[in-house]
């Protein structure tokens, strides 16, 4: 099972559970607070030393099955190459976690994010399904990482997608519209701006 959520309710939800064993997988320099372990493909060690680091050195989780009651991977989905054995993993090692992702919104925004991401998600409310297909840019890049989280703190259901899981996480891995794609020029955005702009105030 997996359903849309929100970062507030699973920090509730640990709060409420002070003795849950938690993996933050992929966390960078951000972990969860509550993180009892924290795994990355960085070395880390030196930054978190008051927490247990492991550094993952390969596809394979350095982790026994069902290790952890709660497993947190925020924004790592979309970095990682074969995703489907990423996501059996995450059910592995846990029985339930929380996935935070960029919308395709977001990830067509920020500049960071051309480069760095594979894939697009997005959640289907009705078959309560994850949707992974390949990244595509529609529009060039406007905004930094540092503005989109600015922008978070408005418009963050626009922006990041929040879910929770139990038991499994189902996922469907589609193929991209075989229709050309047309591209969104940023300098044609901001004509269309302007145009609109002056001919308010000719009026």
């Amino acid at each position: 099972m997996i359903r849309r959520s929100s970062k507030q309710y699973i920090n509730n939800q640990i709060k409420q559970n002070q003795n849950w064993n938690i993996l933050d997988i992929g966390c960078g320099y951000t972990a969860h607070e509550n993180a009892s372990v924290i795994c990355d493909i960085q070395d880390l060690s030196d930054f978190y030393k008051n927490k247990k680091f492991v550094k993952l050195e390969s596809k394979k989780l350095p982790f026994k099955d069902k290790e952890f009651d709660f497993v947190i991977s925020s924004h790592v989905i979309e970095h990682v190459e074969d995703v489907s054995f990423f996501i059996k993993e995450l059910e592995r090692v846990s029985s339930k976690g929380y996935i935070e992702l960029p919308t395709s919104l977001e990830d067509n925004l920020v500049f960071e994010n051309k480069n760095d991401h594979i894939w697009h998600t997005e959640f289907d409310d009705i078959n309560y399904k994850l949707l992974i297909k390949k990244r595509i840019q529609h529009i060039e890049p406007l905004i930094t990482v540092s503005t989109a989280k600015k922008l978070s703190k408005y418009f963050r259901q626009s922006l990041i997608l929040e879910l929770f899981w139990e038991n499994s996480i189902e996922f469907d891995l589609i193929k991209n519209d075989q229709f050309k794609l047309e591209k969104i020029s940023r300098v044609s955005l901001v004509r269309k701006f302007f145009s609109k702009l002056i001919r308010n105030l000719i009026r």
